[in-house]
This record gives structure tokens, sequence and C-alpha cells, in this order.
């Protein structure tokens, strides 16, 4: 019988001969004949470079064509299988999953001939058995002598040089057996034909040459061969197959098994499922988030105050209690705290003022000013003139946390900013709707905020002057044209002989001075329900260009200059460090200094435009030089996105283990399909496959697996997010919050492709190692 085994060498056992034909044995173990068709004539090496005879051969080097095989690697006798031997077993041996003219191509696709070279070989290669009417049909649909034809036509395809016939006609009646050795005779003209067979007959009426064997030992060798030394005239051309063809043999034997692969992929899927549903629903819900801080923190203003908290500093100190080792000595450390530490003191001056109005207002529709100047205001009260302000504290002297933390955040401020654009009032024409009157047209004009009910702050009221109490309600027009007496300084303080300053109590004359500025309610506004921004506390509101005015007006007043060239308080005498007398001349309008800027972005996008922006200008200074901002909205947005990554990748975790419990699977499932193929490795092997190349063959086919578990498993969780969706309508109102990124379902797939690739390599490489004559008796 033939053996196909890796053997290199001549041995000779004892009574026991075995001859290696390049990488093929011929083991004589009873009476069998060797017949060789063509030895004389044909221009062949016989292969079987003996001197004398078999059975007196010493273990040698075999010898093709003058070339010595003593160096060939495994690679090399696949090569020389591939393109020298062509193979025709008595079992046939072709792959059930694969058409006629397939098998007939397999062995020039090892060699990586191009399809149309390969397909017109195969043709003509079919014609010579008589089958070409046949070429389109599976193996099952063929007779014994036509499926005997088709592996003659494979053998042939690839122009080998030699003929390996394991008993060609062993499985085949007797009128088939004489048409097929007569189609192996006339090959023989052409090719050398080593054919090994029981048959005495077939051997003695087509053999040129026949070795008979008996419990191992030659008994006759008709026709001797005598080598004579050859020059080097061989050339060993590499196999070689495309990951793209192994694909289309995997491809071809899962079509054969379409229930189970689907149920494989289905299997595979599950990890993919349940990932691809986490990340639907972390891009929905994050999408959800990011939607309503669009819409409500878009336009939040980014806020620049004098004094402010550097978000770079990362405090140790937390509230509750302390943990880790206390101190046992008797000492107290001097330290400075970190809320300290964490201060930092902006200097805003004029040129960095200029440098903000130079920003592209495409990228922020309006900039506002808070500065911490006294407005001199008088009111006629039921013809009683008295002191007034613009104040929501309940005491007007004093300063509301409300209004600290209105000048930290830019929300809930009492002045509206200026438009960068050169549009009047934009920022309140497309947030706010206005209930009475106008919207302010000079500098002068005043508005009155209330919220959604008509409500605004008492104390607002109170503090102009209105006789209200909790729940009075006030007509519009009883609020629309208040006017209210704006004093100049040198006309609201007056100077003492002792250089000091005092307010004059004289308000009737105040009132009626020529000097003042007169400010007037123009109109009653409410937030649009539409708006992303409600940012006026309810009460009064005014503009920046009023403060800017004041300022303008006061700078160069007597108490203003008396206050420069002076450290101490000119109205109290006390004594003012650095810090106390700059806030002491903002307040006196002395300053045109603003104690807090707010720029509103455009849109959400363009806020990180104006953060480039704003980084700019500290780019190469030092840090006490810098000027730091603080971004509310950004502070939220990077809050709420940490925690919905964290979230999720909690859960992918959780859902990844599926994936671990697939790659295993897949493993097992490939295997089982390397033992159910182990026939076809054999033929793979006979034809001159390498062993990356059946590796290969496997590795395709967990690859389409992969992409197919992949593929469905996004498919169905992206089918999966409509029933998800409806649910949590129902249930929370939200639309559409599972939403599959499809950057993601792709990124989904090729893990699974990689993860099905990695489970099923190891049993592709136990493929690659099987024993072809081994594989080839598989059942």
């Amino acid at each position: 019988m033939l053996e196909l085994k890796d053997i290199k060498k001549y041995y000779h056992v004892g009574d026991t001969v075995t001859k290696a034909l390049d990488g093929v044995s011929v083991s004589f173990r009873r009476q069998e004949f060797v017949a060789i068709l063509g030895a004389s004539g044909s221009g062949k090496t016989t292969m079987l470079n003996v001197t004398g005879g078999l059975d007196n051969y010493d273990s040698g080097d075999m010898i093709i064509d003058g070339k010595s095989t003593k160096t060939f690697k495994d690679s090399d006798w696949d090569a020389y299988r591939n393109n020298s031997i062509g193979f025709v077993f008595q079992s046939y041996n072709l792959i059930s999953h694969l058409g006629i003219i397939e098998n007939v191509e397999l062995g020039m696709t090892l060699s990586g001939v191009d399809k149309k070279t390969k397909r017109e070989h195969a043709t003509e290669a079919l014609k010579r058995v008589g089958l070409e009417d046949h070429m389109n049909k599976k193996p099952n649909q063929l007779s014994g002598g036509q499926m005997q034809r088709v592996a003659i036509a494979r053998a042939l395809a690839n122009d080998p040089d030699i003929l390996l016939c394991d008993e060609p006609t062993g499985a085949l009646d007797t009128e088939t057996s004489v048409q097929i050795m007569n189609l192996i005779k006339e090959l023989s003209k052409e090719k050398l034909v080593i054919m090994v067979t029981h048959n005495p007959e077939l051997a003695y009426d087509y053999a040129d040459r026949i070795i008979e064997f008996s419990d191992g030992k030659i008994r006759k060798d008709s026709k001797p061969h005598l080598e004579s030394k050859k020059q080097d005239q061989f050339k060993l051309v590499r196999t070689k197959m495309s990951f793209f063809t192994a694909l289309n043999l995997s491809f071809n034997n899962l079509k054969t098994k379409k229930g189970r692969t689907f149920l494989t992929a289905f299997a595979s899927s599950i990890g993919i499922i349940s990932i691809g549903i986490v990340l639907a629903l972390s891009t929905g819900f994050q999408k959800q988030i990011d939607q309503t801080q669009s819409e409500t923190l878009a336009k939040f203003p980014i806020t620049i105050s004098k004094i402010t908290t550097d978000q770079t500093t990362n405090p140790q100190h937390s509230l509750g209690s302390e943990k880790g080792k206390f101190a046992t000595k008797k000492e107290v450390t001097a330290k400075t705290s970190e809320e300290d530490k964490m201060q930092h003191i902006n200097k805003i001056d004029q040129d960095y003022i200029d440098y903000l109005k130079k920003m592209d207002p495409e990228l922020n529709s309006s900039i506002g000013y808070t500065r911490a100047v006294n407005m001199n205001l008088l009111r006629k009260v039921d013809d009683q003139v008295k002191p007034v302000s613009f104040s929501n504290a309940k005491d007007s002297s004093g300063v509301s946390m409300s209004s600290t933390m209105s000048n930290m955040t830019g929300i809930g401020v009492s002045s509206f900013p200026t438009n960068m654009n050169g549009k009047d009032n934009e920022f309140l024409t497309e947030n706010y709707t206005l209930l009475a009157g106008d919207y302010p047209k000079e500098a002068t004009d005043i508005v009155l905020i209330v919220d959604r009910n008509n409500s605004t702050n008492i104390n607002s009221l109170k503090n102009i002057g209105f006789d209200v109490k909790e729940d009075t309600e006030l007509p519009f027009n009883d609020i629309i044209g208040t006017e209210v007496k704006l004093v100049h300084n040198n006309d609201f303080y007056a100077k003492l002989p002792t250089d000091n300053f005092i307010p004059n109590t004289d308000y009737e004359a105040l009132y009626n001075s020529k000097n003042n500025d007169t400010l007037k309610v123009s109109g009653i506004l409410r937030v649009k329900s539409s708006s992303t921004m409600n940012l006026l506390a309810p009460g009064f509101a005014y503009s920046n260009e009023l403060t800017s005015k004041i300022v303008t007006d006061n700078e160069n007043s007597d108490i203003v200059k008396a206050q420069k060239d002076s450290d101490v308080n000119v109205m109290s005498n006390e004594a003012l460090d650095e810090s106390g007398k700059e806030n002491f001349l903002a307040y006196l309008g002395g300053s045109s200094i603003p104690a807090s800027i707010m720029i509103y972005p455009n849109n959400y996008g363009n806020k990180d435009d104006v953060l480039a922006y704003l980084d700019k200008y500290n780019k190469e200074k030092d840090k006490e030089d810098k000027i730091l901002y603080s971004d509310l909205a950004g502070t939220m947005t990077d809050l709420t996105g940490g925690l919905m990554d964290a979230v999720t990748y909690v859960l992918v975790a959780f859902a990844g283990i599926s994936l671990v419990t697939s790659m295993i699977m897949i493993g097992i499932i490939t295997y089982t399909s390397v033992l159910e193929r182990t026939k076809e490795i054999g033929v793979l092997k006979a034809l001159g496959a390498r062993k990356k190349d059946i590796t290969r063959v496997f590795d395709a086919e967990t690859c389409i697996l992969g992409i197919a578990s992949g593929t469905l498993g996004v498919t169905i969780a992206y089918l999966a997010t409509f029933p998800i969706n409806s649910l949590l309508y129902n249930l929370t109102d939200l639309k559409n919050v599972a939403q599959l990124n499809p950057v993601h379902g792709i990124i989904l797939i090729v893990v699974s492709t990689v993860l099905t690739m990695i489970g099923g390599h190891i049993p592709a490489k136990i493929a690659a190692k099987k024993d072809a004559a081994i594989a080839l008796r598989a059942d």
C-alpha cells in the first residue's frame, strides 16, 4: 500500500525495505508489485535511484535531477510534491464540499496560479478524462469510475513530472478498471507513472518495469535502473496559498453545514449582543446628557473673577473623619490651608480687557462685565425723595451670598451682557419675552425680570421704593416708566474741612440737580420657554454700558482723586491695604477694571474655541501672571461624562466574560472541524500544502465565523434597540435612548473576528501537524 510520510532517506532494516519517494514511502509487507510505466524513453528520473536492486542499496540521500535532498525541509518537500508529483488514490479522496472543477483546481490553488489559468487547465484536464459534461457537479453526484477520473484529472492539472497511483482500480469494477488503466497507460507516454498494486495482471499487462516484493524482500526487478551522475538541474517552485484562497475553501465547507454554522455564529454572538446593547445604551444616555447639557449649559458663561480657584491644584483635605496615623507630638504646626493654596488672584488689567474684545464675535455672542461700582440713586415716592438701589439683598447696604455666587458663576446676575456683533439687545430678544413696555434702547434704560409665574424678587421692589408685601400683585403699568435719578459723585459726596467726604443728605436738591442722569424702567421681561439661558436674576437688570458710564463719569471726581492719593478711607479714616484701597476705589467708580467677566459662547461647540483663545493668553506666562477662568458647564460635563464612562466600563467588562466563553467555544468547534476534515487535510498535504497553508485554511474558517458572529451580534443588538427604546420611553419618557454607534458596531465585528481567530488558532496548528498518511486513512 502507499503511505505518505515525510521520510527523506532510504532505509534498510533487516528484511524490510522502505524507500522514500519525495516524501512518499512505499512499504512492502506482503506480495505486491511496483509497476513502473514509462520508465524508458520518458525522460523522467525513475526516483528509485537503485544500483543493483533495492535489496542491496544502503541508506542514502534521494537525488532529484542531480539535486541532493539531504538538506530539504518540510516546506521543500511540500513544494516538490505540489509541482512534481500527481497522486491518484484508491479511494479517490475528493473533497466533498468542493465542486468537481474546484477539486481539480486544488493543486494549482496551492501553487498560486491565477484564476483564469487555473480554470483553463482544470477544464482541459477534465476534458482529457472525459468528464467535460460533469465539471459543475459535486463528487457525490458521480459514479466510482467518474470520481477516479476526477482524481486523475486533479493529478494532471498541475502538469506534474510523476504520477503516483495507489491501487487506482482497487475500488472499481472490471470494465471500469480497464478504462482507467488504458487512460493511465496513455498518460505514461508523457509522465512517469509509478503504480502500486496487488493485481499481477495489471502489472504485467501495462507496466514497462515491474518490481516484485514478498515479505518485505525484493524478489524480482524486471529492468533495474542504473543511476549515473547528473548535473543539478532541479528547480524548486514554492507553493503559496493566499488567505483569500483559504477563505474561499473554508466558505465552501461552511456552506455545506449551514445550520451548524448559523447556530455556532449565534452562540458566539451572544457576547457581542451584550456588549452592543451596553454600548448602545451608554451612547444613547451620553447623547441625552450631552443634549441636556447643550440645552441647559450651552451658553453658560465662562467666568473670570479677580479671585478664583486654581482647578489644577488637587487638595488632599477632605470633609469627614481623617484616616491614617495621628501625631503624638506636643506642638502645633502652622500650615497654609488647602483652600488658601487653591486661591488664585487674577491680575485683570486693561490689556486683558482689550485682548477679550479682539475675540472673534463668531465664537461668543456677548460678553458681560460685573463692576462693584456703587450707584447713587434717588427716587421720589409720594412727593418724598429717598435713596434707592437695584439690589436683591434684604439689606440693601449688605452683600448677599446669592450676589457673591452670581459673580463667581455668572448665573443670577443683574447686568445683561454687551453683544459682540454690534446687534442691540440680541441677548435679551433671543432669550426673553417682552411682557410690557420696550426692550432697552439706551444705557439708562432698566428692565424688570420676572419668572414664569410673573413673580420677581420682593426685595428688588422694596429697595427701589415700592411699598409691597408678600404676594402683592402690581400692574405692569405701575412699574413701566418708573424713573430713578443717578447722581454723580461730585454732587453726592460733600467734602469736609478735614478733607474727608460724607454723603450729601439734601436729597431734594440732589434729585433736582441738572447733572443727574435719569434711569427709566423701560420694560418687563420673562425668560422664553425655548431659551437655554436664564442667567438674569428676578429683579431689576441693567446693561454693561450703564456701569461703564458711571465709571466714566466718576473716575475723575473729587472723592476718587482724594482716595487715590490717600492710604486711608477718605470717608471713615480707616487704614486700607492695597487690596482694600483697590476695592473702595472700584466702589466709588474710580476703576474701569471689572470685578468679574462673563463670556457667553454662541454654542456648545464654540466653547472649546473660546477656551483655547483664553488659554493662548496664558501661554508661556508664570503661574501668578496667568488669568484663570471658571467653566461651570465643563465641570458638570466632565463629572457626568466620567460617571457614564465608569458605568460603561463595568458593564462592558461583565459582558466581555461571554466573549471569552465564545472564544473557548470557537476553539472546541474548530477542533471538531479539524477532526471532521482530517481526510481533507491529508489530501491538501499530499497535494503540497504547507503547514502554514493548513493553518491558514482553519484560521480562515474561524475568521468567517468571527465575522458572521460579529455581524449577527451587531445586527441583533441594533434590532434590540427598538423594543428597548419603546420600553424606556414608557418608563421614563426618554426618546431614542439606545443608539448603537456604527463605529462601535465595526469595532465589535473586528473584536469578534480577532477573538474567534485566537480561539481557533491552536486547533488550526494541530491540524497543520497531522501526518498526511494517517489523515488519508481517516474515515
